[in-house]
């Protein structure tokens, strides 16, 4: 058991990122993964636990906490009747598909892999953010058929290598498809559900080696930093929501993208130069 001198400036660090990812979320409606996980990393790094797995880590504790902030997001939703349950019905089996396939591909990867991975899509997710328009369209209808049976494993498969909910891909999706933003968000919460819960459990059961990892891990899933996590965001998503009454979303969600694209940088130049 490491000493206290040890422990205080990991929760220090983990109570300081849940506080910041509960406002962000709340403010800007973004999900928590795509600020825990580079901010897991940041922290577990900075302290020196420099594990071989110390990503898979960061996306499987990021996952944990999804569970539960979806759970709650889900029927805060649902009371307004904003989510759509009929596409978070024919598009589960195919995410569920995704997640799994993408736990047992995030687990055999290196970390810089899965630091380019995530680099990557998350400068993409960045951009989006920062340039997209309410009017682009790639259809007035949610896919079906067979684009859809391809889309949704991608979704659940990709946003596990992420370590991240439904929403920054879900949204785009579905808003891409003529759902209101405001579905859009409601659903993609569900998506995040059913990314989350199949994924963690599968983290939590998958062994990792001892070696630089960070104190208190359940298999890939650190529960110190899960534990604290939860209780900061729910404490601190509302007052972002309240923020984004009194505040203009649009240029905070620009300011936001900047901010995301920056750390995406960030992360490639670690995958690429360590």
């Amino acid at each position: 058991m490491p000493d206290m001198m040890t422990l205080l400036p990991i929760f220090i660090l983990l109570i300081l990122i849940g506080a910041f990812a509960g406002v962000l979320a709340g403010l800007l409606g973004v999900g928590g993964g795509i600020i825990l996980v580079p901010a897991f990393y940041y922290a577990f790094s900075s302290l020196g636990y420099n594990s071989p797995q110390l990503m898979q880590i960061c996306l499987a504790t990021s996952l944990a906490t999804i569970i539960f902030t979806s759970i709650r997001s889900v029927l805060s939703h649902n009371k307004k009747g904003a989510v759509d349950w009929d596409i978070l019905k024919t598009w589960a089996p195919g995410i569920v598909i995704g997640a799994f396939v993408g736990v047992f591909i995030a687990a055999g990867l290196r970390s810089d892999t899965l630091l380019l991975i995530f680099g990557t899509l998350a400068l993409i997710v960045g951009f989006y953010m920062a340039f997209s328009q309410p009017n682009w369209r790639l259809g007035d209808t949610m896919p079906t058929g067979i684009k859809r049976a391809i889309l949704s494993p991608i979704v659940g498969f990709l946003s596990v290598l992420m370590g991240i909910g439904g929403g920054s891909l879900g949204v785009p999706i579905m808003t891409l498809h003529g759902r209101p933003i405001h579905r859009a968000v409601a659903t993609a919460a569900g998506f995040g559900l059913i990314i989350a819960l199949p994924s963690a459990i599968t983290f939590l059961f998958t062994p990792i080696p001892d070696t630089g990892r960070p104190p208190f891990n359940i298999g890939h899933v650190n529960i110190a930093a899960f534990l604290l996590i939860i209780s900061m965001t729910m404490l601190t998503a509302p007052i972002g929501a309240k923020l984004a009454h009194s505040l203009d979303p649009k240029p905070l969600r620009r300011v936001f993208a900047v901010f995301l694209i920056l750390v995406a940088l960030n992360m490639l130049r670690k995958a690429y130069f360590g």
